[in-house]
Protein backbone atom coordinates (compact mmCIF):
# COMPACT_ATOMS: atom_id res chain seq x y z
CA UNK A 1 0.00 0.00 0.00
CA UNK A 2 1.32 2.93 -1.16
CA UNK A 3 1.73 6.47 1.44
CA UNK A 4 -0.43 8.51 -0.58
CA UNK A 5 -3.24 5.22 -0.43
CA UNK A 6 -2.66 4.91 3.36
CA UNK A 7 -2.98 9.05 3.84
CA UNK A 8 -6.39 8.97 2.21
CA UNK A 9 -7.37 6.09 4.21
CA UNK A 10 -7.22 7.78 7.35
CA UNK A 11 -9.03 10.51 6.34
CA UNK A 12 -12.15 8.57 5.49
CA UNK A 13 -11.62 6.40 8.93
CA UNK A 14 -13.88 7.59 11.83
CA UNK A 15 -11.08 7.33 14.25
CA UNK A 16 -9.32 10.59 12.27
CA UNK A 17 -12.30 12.85 12.30
CA UNK A 18 -13.47 11.91 16.01
CA UNK A 19 -13.14 14.79 18.26
CA UNK A 20 -12.26 17.41 14.98
CA UNK A 21 -13.68 20.87 15.21
CA UNK A 22 -14.53 21.36 11.71
CA UNK A 23 -15.62 24.35 9.65
CA UNK A 24 -18.34 24.45 6.67
CA UNK A 25 -19.20 27.39 4.82
CA UNK A 26 -21.74 26.67 2.95
CA UNK A 27 -23.10 23.88 5.10
CA UNK A 28 -26.87 24.76 4.01
CA UNK A 29 -25.78 23.98 0.20
CA UNK A 30 -26.50 20.61 -1.63
CA UNK A 31 -22.76 19.87 -1.34
CA UNK A 32 -22.61 21.07 1.98
CA UNK A 33 -25.43 19.49 3.60
CA UNK A 34 -23.85 16.04 2.78
CA UNK A 35 -20.41 16.87 3.86
CA UNK A 36 -22.06 18.09 7.23
CA UNK A 37 -23.82 14.75 7.62
CA UNK A 38 -20.78 12.88 6.52
CA UNK A 39 -18.55 14.38 8.72
CA UNK A 40 -20.66 14.51 11.81
CA UNK A 41 -21.13 10.68 11.67
CA UNK A 42 -17.62 10.28 11.81
CA UNK A 43 -17.97 11.91 14.64
CA UNK A 44 -16.20 15.31 14.23
CA UNK A 45 -17.30 18.49 15.36
CA UNK A 46 -19.01 20.20 12.95
CA UNK A 47 -19.63 24.70 12.40
CA UNK A 48 -21.45 25.72 9.64
CA UNK A 49 -21.30 29.02 8.64
CA UNK A 50 -24.07 30.03 5.66
CA UNK A 51 -27.04 31.84 4.22
CA UNK A 52 -30.45 29.84 5.03
CA UNK A 53 -31.18 27.36 2.42
CA UNK A 54 -32.26 28.88 -0.67
CA UNK A 55 -35.33 25.66 -1.21
CA UNK A 56 -38.25 24.42 0.20
CA UNK A 57 -37.57 21.05 1.68
CA UNK A 58 -34.44 21.88 1.59
CA UNK A 59 -31.73 18.97 1.84
CA UNK A 60 -30.59 20.82 5.09
CA UNK A 61 -34.07 20.60 6.44
CA UNK A 62 -34.57 17.02 5.58
CA UNK A 63 -31.48 16.13 7.26
CA UNK A 64 -32.56 17.59 10.48
CA UNK A 65 -28.63 19.04 10.21
CA UNK A 66 -29.84 22.33 12.66
CA UNK A 67 -30.07 19.89 15.90
CA UNK A 68 -27.19 17.59 14.89
CA UNK A 69 -24.34 20.86 14.03
CA UNK A 70 -23.47 23.94 15.37
CA UNK A 71 -25.47 25.78 12.52
CA UNK A 72 -25.31 30.09 11.93
CA UNK A 73 -27.03 31.81 9.49
CA UNK A 74 -24.14 34.48 8.07
CA UNK A 75 -22.92 35.95 5.13
CA UNK A 76 -19.18 35.74 3.97
CA UNK A 77 -19.21 39.08 2.31
CA UNK A 78 -19.56 40.27 5.94
CA UNK A 79 -15.92 40.23 6.64
CA UNK A 80 -15.98 41.37 10.63
CA UNK A 81 -18.83 39.00 11.53
CA UNK A 82 -17.15 35.81 9.55
CA UNK A 83 -13.70 36.46 11.13
CA UNK A 84 -15.28 36.42 14.70
CA UNK A 85 -16.91 33.46 14.16
CA UNK A 86 -13.75 32.11 12.46
CA UNK A 87 -11.63 33.14 15.38
CA UNK A 88 -14.20 31.17 18.31
CA UNK A 89 -14.70 28.39 15.92
CA UNK A 90 -10.97 27.22 16.21
CA UNK A 91 -11.26 24.90 13.63
CA UNK A 92 -8.67 22.25 12.49
CA UNK A 93 -10.34 21.53 9.54
CA UNK A 94 -12.22 24.09 7.03
CA UNK A 95 -14.43 23.41 4.23
CA UNK A 96 -14.96 26.76 2.10
CA UNK A 97 -17.95 25.65 -0.33
CA UNK A 98 -20.05 29.13 0.04
CA UNK A 99 -20.36 30.45 -2.98
CA UNK A 100 -23.12 32.09 -5.84
CA UNK A 101 -22.85 29.02 -7.88
CA UNK A 102 -25.11 29.53 -10.72
CA UNK A 103 -23.88 30.55 -14.19
CA UNK A 104 -27.34 32.37 -15.15
CA UNK A 105 -27.41 34.18 -11.95
CA UNK A 106 -23.93 34.97 -12.39
CA UNK A 107 -25.56 37.20 -15.51
CA UNK A 108 -28.51 38.54 -13.49
CA UNK A 109 -26.19 39.64 -10.37
CA UNK A 110 -22.82 40.04 -11.80
CA UNK A 111 -21.63 42.06 -9.19
CA UNK A 112 -22.83 39.88 -6.02
CA UNK A 113 -21.11 36.83 -7.68
CA UNK A 114 -17.86 38.65 -8.39
CA UNK A 115 -18.12 40.01 -4.26
CA UNK A 116 -19.29 36.25 -3.04
CA UNK A 117 -16.91 34.35 -4.67
CA UNK A 118 -13.72 36.41 -4.76
CA UNK A 119 -13.82 38.72 -1.98
CA UNK A 120 -15.64 36.25 0.80
CA UNK A 121 -13.19 33.69 -0.24
CA UNK A 122 -10.62 36.50 1.07
CA UNK A 123 -12.46 37.34 3.81
CA UNK A 124 -12.16 33.50 5.17
CA UNK A 125 -8.56 33.67 4.45
CA UNK A 126 -7.50 36.51 6.09
CA UNK A 127 -9.60 35.94 9.06
CA UNK A 128 -7.47 32.23 9.30
CA UNK A 129 -4.74 34.57 8.54
CA UNK A 130 -5.37 36.99 11.50
CA UNK A 131 -5.81 33.83 13.79
CA UNK A 132 -2.65 32.59 12.81
CA UNK A 133 -4.21 28.96 14.16
CA UNK A 134 -2.48 25.64 12.66
CA UNK A 135 -5.10 24.37 10.51
CA UNK A 136 -5.86 22.72 6.96
CA UNK A 137 -8.03 24.53 4.33
CA UNK A 138 -10.01 23.16 1.22
CA UNK A 139 -11.65 25.62 -0.95
CA UNK A 140 -13.94 24.68 -3.70
CA UNK A 141 -13.81 26.10 -7.06
CA UNK A 142 -15.50 24.46 -10.27
CA UNK A 143 -14.12 22.50 -13.01
CA UNK A 144 -14.69 25.74 -15.04
CA UNK A 145 -12.15 27.92 -14.11
CA UNK A 146 -10.41 27.01 -17.02
CA UNK A 147 -9.48 29.22 -20.27
CA UNK A 148 -12.08 27.52 -23.10
CA UNK A 149 -9.80 26.74 -26.23
CA UNK A 150 -12.52 24.82 -27.99
CA UNK A 151 -10.57 21.75 -28.27
CA UNK A 152 -10.95 18.26 -27.24
CA UNK A 153 -8.24 18.67 -24.76
CA UNK A 154 -8.49 17.37 -21.26
CA UNK A 155 -7.67 20.39 -19.20
CA UNK A 156 -5.04 19.86 -16.97
CA UNK A 157 -4.35 21.96 -13.39
CA UNK A 158 -1.36 23.65 -14.86
CA UNK A 159 -3.90 24.90 -17.54
CA UNK A 160 -4.59 28.90 -18.15
CA UNK A 161 -7.10 30.00 -15.94
CA UNK A 162 -9.96 32.00 -17.78
CA UNK A 163 -13.84 31.76 -18.21
CA UNK A 164 -15.86 34.28 -20.07
CA UNK A 165 -18.82 33.86 -17.45
CA UNK A 166 -19.06 35.66 -14.57
CA UNK A 167 -19.21 32.49 -12.55
CA UNK A 168 -16.60 30.63 -14.01
CA UNK A 169 -14.71 33.79 -14.19
CA UNK A 170 -14.80 34.87 -10.29
CA UNK A 171 -14.09 31.21 -9.77
CA UNK A 172 -10.94 31.56 -11.44
CA UNK A 173 -10.71 34.69 -9.80
CA UNK A 174 -10.85 32.32 -6.64
CA UNK A 175 -8.10 30.54 -7.55
CA UNK A 176 -5.64 33.34 -7.59
CA UNK A 177 -6.39 34.62 -4.08
CA UNK A 178 -6.08 30.58 -2.85
CA UNK A 179 -2.76 30.97 -4.69
CA UNK A 180 -1.60 34.47 -3.11
CA UNK A 181 -2.81 33.41 0.52
CA UNK A 182 -1.07 30.39 0.17
CA UNK A 183 2.05 31.87 -0.75
CA UNK A 184 1.64 34.64 1.99
CA UNK A 185 0.73 32.26 4.91
CA UNK A 186 3.61 29.39 3.56
CA UNK A 187 5.71 32.31 4.98
CA UNK A 188 3.88 34.17 8.04
CA UNK A 189 2.01 30.80 8.88
CA UNK A 190 3.30 27.80 8.02
CA UNK A 191 0.94 25.72 10.06
CA UNK A 192 -2.08 26.47 8.44
CA UNK A 193 -2.59 24.69 4.67
CA UNK A 194 -4.33 25.56 2.07
CA UNK A 195 -5.56 23.68 -1.28
CA UNK A 196 -7.92 24.33 -3.83
CA UNK A 197 -10.22 21.38 -5.31
CA UNK A 198 -11.86 21.92 -8.97
CA UNK A 199 -15.09 19.94 -8.38
CA UNK A 200 -17.70 19.25 -11.04
CA UNK A 201 -21.33 19.93 -10.47
CA UNK A 202 -23.97 17.72 -9.66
Amino acid sequence: MGKRHRAVEGLVLKGFWAGKRVLITGHTGFKGSWLSLWLHSMGADVFGFALPPENTPSLFDQLGLADKIHHTIGDICDADTLAQYVADTKADFVFHLAAQSLVLRSYQDTLATWNTNVMGTAHLLEALRKCARPCTVVIVTTDEVYQNEETRHAYVETDRLGGLDPYSASKAGTELVVHSYRAMMDQETPGIRIASARAGNV
